[in-house]
C-alpha cells in the first residue's frame, strides 16, 4: 500500500471514523470486488483463512465487515454469518450485494464496540479481518467480542503487524530498485492520524483519489494484553510469510518474504 499523505490528529470519535468510511465506501466497494486490493487477494486472505480453519455450521460474527467481500466468503465456506460495520455506507454496499447474490447473510450497523443487539454468549466465533487497527477503542471490542462469544468460541482476527507498520517505516532499496532493508522508527508514537493511500499493486487509474482512513497505532502489549485482562486464552500468533512460489509469480511480495511480516494474525479463544 502506498502512502502519500500522512496528518497528525490529537484524537478521533467513533462518529469521525464512520464518517471517513462512508466517503471511501464507493470507491473502496469498486476497487475490493474487481480484485484490486492486491496483499488481500494473493497473501492476506488466502493464509488468514487457513489460519482460521473449518468454521462450517458455526455461527460467526464479522466484525467491521465493510463492503461484505470477506464475509461472503466465509459464508460460501458453510459458516451461519453476520456481519456488522460502523459505516452506514457500507452497510448499504453489503446488503446490495446480499440481495443480489443471497447467501442468507444478515448485515447490521454497529460499532464493535457496543454490539448491544446480540445478547450475551450468541456467537461460535468472532472473525475480524484487517478492521481492529482502525478502531479508536480496541478494549472495548475486546470486551464485547468476549460477551458475546460462547464458552469454547474463539475470535481470529488480523491487523498490520505492529512492529513493522510503524510511522516511521519505510524501504531501503539499492541500486537496481529492489528492497534490500526495512527501517522502523516511532514503535511506541501513539498519536493517531490520517492515512492516504491506494491499492498500490493493482491497475488503479491515477484519475481515482487515495483513500483517507483514520490510523490508531498500538504496540504488540496494547493488543495482547487487553485479550489476557478481559479472560481470553491466547492459542495461536501467526505471521504469514509468502511462499517462494508466490513470490516468484507475484515478485512485489519477495521483500514481506525476506525482510519482516507485514500482518499479524491472533487465535483467542473463551473458556
Amino acid at each position: 500500500m502506498a502512502q502519500n499523505m500522512k496528518k497528525k490528529r490529537a484524537k478521533f470519535s467513533e462518529k469521525e471514523v464512520a464518517g471517513y468510511w462512508d466517503k471511501n465506501a464507493e470507491s473502496w466497494a469498486k476497487q475490493v470486488w474487481k480484485g484490486w486490493d492486491a496483499y488481500r487477494e494473493h497473501l492476506n486472505n488466502p493464509a488468514f483463512l487457513k489460519f482460521i480453519g473449518n468454521l462450517k455450521g458455526k455461527k460467526v460474527l464479522d466484525a467491521g465487515c465493510g463492503e461484505g467481500y470477506n464475509t461472503r466468503i466465509f459464508s460460501r465456506r458453510g459458516a451461519l454469518m453476520v456481519g456488522i460495520d460502523i459505516s452506514k455506507k457500507m452497510i448499504a454496499f453489503a446488503r446490495e450485494m446480499e440481495k443480489i447474490k443471497p447467501l442468507g447473510i444478515r448485515y447490521e450497523l454497529a460499532s464493535f464496540t457496543n454490539i448491544s443487539l446480540f445478547a450475551d454468549n450468541s456467537f461460535d466465533a468472532i472473525v475480524s479481518t484487517m478492521a481492529l487497527m482502525d478502531s479508536p477503542n480496541y478494549r472495548d471490542a475486546i470486551e464485547e467480542f468476549y460477551r458475546i462469544l460462547r464458552p469454547g468460541g474463539e475470535l481470529f482476527f488480523s491487523i498490520s503487524h505492529p512492529c513493522f507498520m510503524t510511522k516511521g517505516y519505510d524501504w531501503i532499496k539499492d541500486e537496481k530498485g529492489n528492497e534490500v532493508k526495512l527501517t522502523v522508527a516511532d514503535y511506541f508514537n501513539n498519536q493517531p492520524r490520517i492515512e492516504c493511500w491506494k491499492f498500490s499493486k493493482s491497475p488503479v487509474p491515477a484519475e481515482i483519489p487515495p483513500f483517507a482512513i483514520p490510523g490508531f497505532y498500538r504496540t504488540i502489549s496494547e493488543y495482547i494484553n487487553p485479550l489476557i485482562r478481559i479472560g481470553f486464552s491466547i492459542k495461536q500468533i501467526h505471521e504469514p510469510r509468502p511462499t517462494e512460489s508466490i513470490c516468484r509469480k507475484f515478485p512485489w511480495l519477495r521483500q514481506w518474504r525476506n525482510h519482516a511480516a507485514i500482518f499479524l494474525y491472533i487465535r483467542t479463544m473463551k473458556p
